[in-house]
């Protein structure tokens, strides 16, 4: 097989300590701390819980919520927020609505009750064609959980949706450009190393380089390595650009104002103990 599950519920399935019956029901997503999100529309008590799949040759996150691992890419933003100073509290304030589409997280410091600064985060990971649910099950049963599952036996198999995913992003990410911009803040496109060498191969990406001080747009990569018997995240590349590169490289126009005091407002209202950063 060309394809399979390499990370179960957040565990590495290389994990020879794990107790592979007790992840299997409890269907806890590490990275959240709750139940994994990602069920089966037949069967919506039941998680799929696979979070990295082995795709010719590459360990492929496929759930945007296995990029925020240990607050380890809030971390990597913090010095984007040039009014942030030592001791100000940090917020990971999620799906918040903005001219141009909602935005996954607002990484906001605060100081005294009230934000100091603020910028966005994009989680953007790989789509599926095809089903994952048969290898899944095969998984299971390799793992010992289960003896037999008809599905197991099933030739559909899926791929890797490369094009669609990076049409939509580019998309998007244009739409919001424009509006942080416009904020005099900075948005953050958290993604992997794979899917950014895609789209440097198939979109004008020349213009895209290395990281300055004074870009609005940054494009974080981040590369999967085994550390022990776990995955781990490691920052691979920083890239900068600005509303024109991208959509230079692909993208439409979003043009609604929006005044930074008015984002500062709907932020303190949303935020809670819940969204207060403990970077690990």
């Amino acid at each position: 097989m060309e394809s399979k599950v390499s990370e179960f519920f957040g565990v590495c399935v290389a994990d020879g300590r794990a107790e592979w019956r007790e992840v299997s029901r409890r269907q806890m997503c590490p990275f959240s701390g709750r139940k994994c999100t990602k069920v089966r529309k037949s069967d919506p008590g039941t998680s799929i819980g696979t979070c990295v799949l082995e795709y010719r040759g590459e360990s492929v996150i496929v759930c945007p919520v296995r990029l925020s691992e240990g607050g380890r890419a809030f971390a990597d933003c913090v010095p984007l927020l040039s009014m942030h100073e030592p001791g100000n509290d940090l917020h990971a304030v999620p799906e918040m609505s903005v001219p141009g589409g909602s935005v996954d997280y607002f990484l906001v410091s605060v100081k005294d009750g009230r934000v100091a600064d603020f910028l966005g985060v994009e989680f953007q990971t790989m789509d599926t064609t095809g089903t994952v649910w048969p290898e899944r099950q095969r998984l299971m049963i390799e793992l010992g959980v289960i003896e037999r599952d008809p599905d197991s036996g099933s030739r559909k198999s899926f791929g890797m949706n490369w094009k669609m995913t990076a049409k939509t992003t580019l998309m998007q990410m244009h739409h919001k450009a424009e509006t942080f911009e416009r904020l005099g803040k900075r948005l953050v496109l958290v993604i992997q190393k794979p899917f950014l060498e895609y789209m440097r191969r198939e979109f004008s990406f020349a213009h895209i380089s290395e990281a300055s001080a004074t870009d609005a747009i940054r494009i974080h990569s981040y590369d999967v390595e085994r550390s022990g018997g776990s995955l781990r995240l490691r920052l691979d590349e920083a890239l900068g650009t600005d509303s024109s590169g991208i959509a230079k490289a692909m993208g439409l126009k979003a043009e609604q104002d929006m005044d930074p005091r008015e984002v500062a407002e709907a932020l303190e209202s949303r935020m809670s103990p819940e969204t207060l950063l403990r970077i690990r």
